[in-house]
This record gives C-alpha cells, sequence and structure tokens, in this order.
C-alpha cells in the first residue's frame, strides 16, 4: 500500500528489481513511493548488492519488536511528591519542556532545564539528571554546558564531596531577561549606526531607523520590568 509500511512481497519486488539492475528512482516510480524510500530500505539491509527480501523483512520485524519493547523515557520527578500527583507531574514536565523547544531551546537543553526547575531542590548531580532522564552523561554534560553559558544555571560544590551540582533559583528568568537585553542593545546601536551609513532619508536607512526605535522602546520596557521586578523582591 503506497505510504504505508514495507511489506515481504515489497521487499521480494525491490530484491527482483535491483537484480535487474534498476535504480532506487524507478523501483520508486514501480511501487509509487519516493525513492528516498527505497533507498532507506536497501541501504539499511546490505545495500543493493547484498539486499535479501526475506532477511530484510525480519530484520525489520525485530527492530519494530525492540522499539515496542524499549522502556518509556523516565519523566524527570521532583525530589519531594508532597502529595502530587505523579503522572500530572510527568504531563506538565512534558508539555513545559515542549513550550520551551518552541521557544527555541534545544530539547536536550530543555529537559534538562526542567528537570531542575520541577525540583523541589532546584540542584542535581550529573548522576542525578543521567538517571531521571535515562540519557547518556555526555548528553547532560553538553546540555549543561549551553544553559550555564546563557546564564540559566550554575554550578556549586556538593558540601563535603568532589562532586558538582547544578543549581537553579528564583532568578533564573531575571538573567534569561538580561541576557536579552544586552542583545537587544547591541541590535539597536547596530541599526542607529546602519541608518547614519545609509542615510535616514534614503529607504534602506529609514528601514534601520524604524528598527533602532522600535529596538530602543523594547529595551526601556525590559530595564523597567527588571526594575519593578527588583523592587517587588
Amino acid at each position: 500500500m503506497p505510504g504505508g509500511r514495507l511489506t515481504g512481497q515489497d521487499r521480494q519486488h525491490i530484491a527482483a528489481w535491483l537484480a535487474e539492475g534498476l535504480g532506487y528512482a524507478e523501483i520508486g516510480r514501480r511501487m509509487g513511493r519516493p525513492a528516498s524510500t527505497i533507498m532507506r530500505e536497501v541501504t539499511r539491509n546490505g545495500g543493493p548488492d547484498d539486499y535479501r527480501a526475506d532477511q530484510a523483512h525480519e530484520a525489520t520485524r525485530h527492530r519494530a519488536r525492540r522499539q515496542k519493547q524499549a522502556p518509556p523515557p523516565a519523566p524527570p520527578i521532583s525530589d519531594s511528591d508532597h502529595g502530587r500527583d505523579p503522572q500530572a507531574v510527568q504531563d506538565f514536565a512534558e508539555s513545559f519542556t515542549a513550550l520551551l523547544v518552541q521557544q527555541g531551546l534545544p530539547r536536550m537543553e530543555a529537559r534538562v532545564l526542567v528537570c531542575l526547575y520541577i525540583t523541589d531542590s532546584g540542584a542535581l548531580t550529573a548522576a542525578d539528571l543521567v538517571q531521571r532522564l535515562r540519557v547518556s552523561p555526555a548528553s547532560v554534560s553538553h546540555a549543561v554546558a549551553f544553559l550555564e553559558e546563557q546564564g540559566m544555571l550554575r554550578r556549586e560544590r556538593v558540601p563535603g564531596a568532589r562532586r558538582e551540582r547544578y543549581v537553579i533559583d528564583d532568578e533564573i528568568w531575571l538573567r534569561s531577561i538580561l541576557a536579552a537585553l544586552q542583545m537587544n542593545d547591541a541590535l539597536t546601536a547596530a541599526s542607529q549606526r546602519g541608518t547614519e551609513i545609509l542615510g535616514a532619508t534614503t529607504p534602506a536607512g529609514a528601514r534601520f531607523q524604524s528598527s533602532a526605535e522600535l529596538l530602543l522602546l523594547v529595551s526601556e520596557a525590559f530595564r523597567q520590568v527588571m526594575e519593578q521586578w527588583r523592587q517587588r523582591a
């Protein structure tokens, strides 16, 4: 069935046409499938010279069984339940992670940040994150380095131990806004410079001037928000 999974008969056809010397595009045309589908099927199952329909079909069934048997990813649970509904916590963690990804944060970095954020202590070691997220230490290390560079977490030594733990606090978004403000100020300055070089009376110069005016308003709004937050704190 075009667009569905390849059947054993489909694979028999592929093997026969490969033996005839047909290319992926022609096989795909005959089967009503993209050439890329045929190429992936053949490549993952021995290549055009060693492709065997029966072996390819069995290998695909084996991969499907392994995927079904794989344990689900562990939710980034908090360190104290406080009578919370574990499923509700997991659902919220997943939705919050998806939101951060939509905002441009890489998925692994978002998972690490959310795992820390919903933890009551706000602090976890690398081993804690590996266990809770069921990912490799290297994945955690790369994510932590990125988040630390963005000012979204910090490192500190575990008292009485050589291990480090990663910490977030109540000013996580304040630091994020500050980083955005610094970038916005740089864009404002560049836009003002573009206006001077291109000439404010030209279409290009006027475009930069309009941008600079908007960015300047955004920077002022950021500073007002940060000042209001500091006064509340």
